[in-house]
């Protein structure tokens, strides 16, 4: 049985883990269709996005990468280079092919606004992990709960429209295609949960996050009565 969540604290002390097989960078129109060739052959794929960060309030930019990964190789297609190719769409709609990833809902919202396409044969990390007892939402968390392992975030912030993509970035990106690929093929293996045993699971863990936010809220008005 899996624990059910995991610190951040507990995260950091443990070995750091990337993606080590082939990345393909995808950022000319004529390098698609072998991509998603190649990619065909795969029974489960691994999906993710990345999208240039804004910091300034109501600028939100397009997504900028699309990644999709089987085990051996992932492919890195950079979308505000090449658009979002039909044939790309049409491997997302494949009910033949199961693509994976963590809240897909997003990434395929995101992409729905460059291409319209309805995709299938997909799965969720953040509700498939509930049926084996992980609360947790975040991809480096139900990683290191699964596989004891660090997934770096290092990345994340970084501007995914830049000219070149760092070998650091390219990397980052692959992992996270991965590790949600990874992810759904060790659960696979594993034994779920009754229903009632992840039912009690949630309840417990809603009833100490409300404890928790009251001993806050407790905190600050003890020190307000005490200033």
């Amino acid at each position: 049985m899996f624990k059910s969540k995991i610190t951040k604290e507990e995260v950091n002390q443990l070995p750091v883990v990337a993606f080590d097989g082939k990345i393909t960078l995808v950022d000319k129109p004529e390098q698609v269709a072998d991509a998603i060739a190649k990619l065909r052959r795969s029974e489960f794929l691994g999906v993710d996005t990345e999208t240039r960060p804004s910091f300034t309030r109501g600028i939100r930019y397009k997504i900028s990468l699309l990644q999709i990964s089987n085990l051996e190789e992932c492919f890195l297609f950079r979308l505000n280079h090449i658009g979002f190719p039909t044939e790309l769409a049409e491997l997302l709609a494949d009910e033949n092919i199961m693509k994976v990833g963590l809240a897909l809902r997003d990434d395929f919202a995101g992409l729905n606004r460059l291409t319209k396409f309805k995709p299938a044969n997909h799965v969720d990390i953040q509700s498939v992990a509930k049926e084996y007892g992980i609360l947790e939402l975040g991809l480096q968390k139900v990683f290191a709960i699964i596989f004891n392992r660090k997934i770096s975030k290092a990345q994340q912030l970084t501007n995914w429209e830049s000219p070149e993509l760092t070998e650091q970035q390219q990397r980052y990106a692959a992992t996270d295609a991965w590790a949600s690929l990874l992810i759904y093929m060790q659960l696979l293996r594993e034994k779920k949960l009754p229903k009632k045993h992840v039912e009690k699971l949630i309840s417990d863990a809603n009833a100490e996050q409300i404890a928790l936010q009251q001993a806050k809220a407790i905190a600050v008005e003890t020190g307000r009565a005490t200033s």
